[in-house]
């Protein structure tokens, strides 16, 4: 798990409930963006407010960040603190 979410007990609790509702969903169904925490500045700010983000993150482990060079984009590494990242 991403470091930056480890102790986030906000994002086990949302990890627990995104699969508990995609067990029941129909199939091809997705939960809203705000129930999956780790899809971020997608959606816009972080909804979990309890993340470490002073921790370093795992983001270049990613095959999408890798196959997209975010590692060259600025800022990078970072959470939506603050919002939407567009």
């Amino acid at each position: 798990m991403c470091p930056v979410q480890a102790d986030s007990k906000c994002v086990k609790e949302k990890l627990q409930s995104a699969k508990e509702l995609m067990e029941s969903m129909p199939a091809g169904g997705v939960p809203d963006p705000e129930e999956v925490p780790g899809i971020y500045c997608s959606t816009g700010k972080a909804t979990c407010e309890d993340l470490k983000f002073d921790r370093e993150c795992i983001c270049g482990t990613c095959e999408v960040w890798k196959e997209y060079g975010l590692e060259k984009v600025d800022p990078n590494n970072h959470f939506c603190l603050h919002g939407r990242a567009t």
